[in-house]
């Protein structure tokens, strides 16, 4: 520590009563004040051209002070601004309009992204700094956010992708004091390199083929030419709409949601035995001996369980593309598992906020969320170069050398 320093904390400790680190944050904070005013004072000094005690010709003089509050790191601060007659003194060091100095924007943004509610959030400024944020404030300051969504939503992709994931989550959301249910539909893409990344998120109601191919038209209008997989759940007309928008792209059920789905039929006690044999049918070594496999499995349980094998007969056209590959792809294509982590951290919006003003509101979230989880993706995903040989081998005209 430098001498001066040494100076600055004797006087402090002269000057305040100080007995604890709270009373030092409340000596910081009157000295805060008094440093932005005589910044202004230094201010005002260069914008009239003469000191405060010097005598000038110049037709704008000083005109005494205008209280301002503004919030801080260490709460809220009044601070005496200098005026001048002629209304044209532009303060730099707290601008004109400018209510805080404290970037507590980043800060609200940051516990938004992470679920945090516009209340939690005015609580929280409250406790830490001691000024109120009303519901509306953080609803204006994560606004601001909007312009970068629509950018990031526009952005150009890559021509080429891979691998495809399209899942949905789904969140209430108030419109017009009645409350709905609505969809969030995320898109994430395996690039060339084998990275993640979440290629646009929608915010929808009604499934449709319609629906859907409009999402993979935007898709195609943003660069992206050729798909080699999209995985997904059931989603209603999404079959039809791969179909017409990536004709060459192989349409993979996703099993994990299948064989999910498959097991709400099961009673609990059964669970554990059935999804063990339904692993035998989607991890065959052939197409032929999956469908032998699922023929058993359906003959063994159809007395108990008469509806749980229906859909694996059938959507079998849009499971059985896994069979092509060997266990190292399968593993990366038949399962959402990579898209997993990214909804787990939206699922904790759900857990935080039971319900969403708007659905912008949801977009923000869901938005400022992405970017919170996907701050780990930095590395291709496990066994790249095996997929990435094997889908050169299989999609050779498509796949780059």
């Amino acid at each position: 520590m430098t001498e001066g320093k040494r100076n600055i904390i004797r006087q402090l400790l002269e000057e305040y009563d100080i007995e604890s680190a709270e009373d030092i944050q409340d000596a910081l904070k009157d000295l805060l004040g008094g440093t932005i005013k005589e910044m202004m004072e230094a201010e005002m000094d260069d914008h009239l051209g003469y000191e405060k005690s010097q005598r000038s010709a110049s037709d704008d003089a000083r005109n005494g002070y205008k209280q301002k509050q503004v919030n801080s790191s260490y709460g809220s601060v009044t601070i005496d601004v200098p005026q001048d007659r002629k209304s044209t003194f532009q303060p730099q060091v707290v601008k004109k309009r400018q209510k805080d100095i404290s970037d507590i924007d980043q800060k609200i943004i940051s516990m938004y992204a992470k679920g945090m509610t516009t209340r939690q959030i005015s609580d929280t400024l409250m406790d830490i700094y001691g000024f109120e944020a009303s519901e509306g404030f953080i609803s204006d300051v994560t606004d601001k956010i909007l312009p970068q969504l629509a950018d990031w939503q526009q952005r150009p992709l890559d021509e080429i992708y891979p691998v495809i994931y399209i899942d949905a989550i789904h969140y209430s959301v108030r419109e017009n004091n009645v409350i709905r249910k609505l969809a969030a539909y995320v898109i994430l893409g395996i690039s060339l390199e084998g990275k993640k990344d979440v290629l646009t998120i929608n915010v929808g109601e009604n499934e449709s083929a319609k629906y859907w191919l409009s999402i993979l038209n935007e898709l195609k209008n943003r660069g992206v030419k050729d798909v080699m997989i999209i995985c997904a759940d059931g989603l209603t007309g999404i079959k039809d709409a791969v179909s017409a928008a990536f004709p060459h792209a192989e349409y993979q059920r996703c099993i994990v949601h299948q064989v999910r789905n498959t097991l709400k039929y099961v009673a609990d006690k059964d669970k554990k035995s059935f999804a063990k044999d339904l692993k035998s049918i989607y991890q065959s070594p052939t197409e032929q001996m999956g469908a032998e496999a699922r023929d058993k499995v359906a003959e063994k349980w159809s007395a108990k369980y008469p509806n749980a094998m229906k859909s694996w007969i059938k959507n079998w056209d849009v499971i059985t593309p896994i069979f092509k590959f060997s266990a190292a792809v399968r593993t990366v294509i038949y399962t959402t598992n990579a898209i997993e982590s990214l909804n787990s951290t939206y699922r904790k919006l759900n857990r935080q906020r039971s319900v969403f003003p708007s659905d912008q509101a949801l977009l923000k979230a869901l938005y400022l969320a992405t970017f919170e989880a996907t701050k780990r993706w930095t590395m291709p995903i496990r066994n790249w170069g095996k997929v990435y040989g094997e889908l050169s081998i299989i999609y050779p005209d498509r796949m780059p050398e």
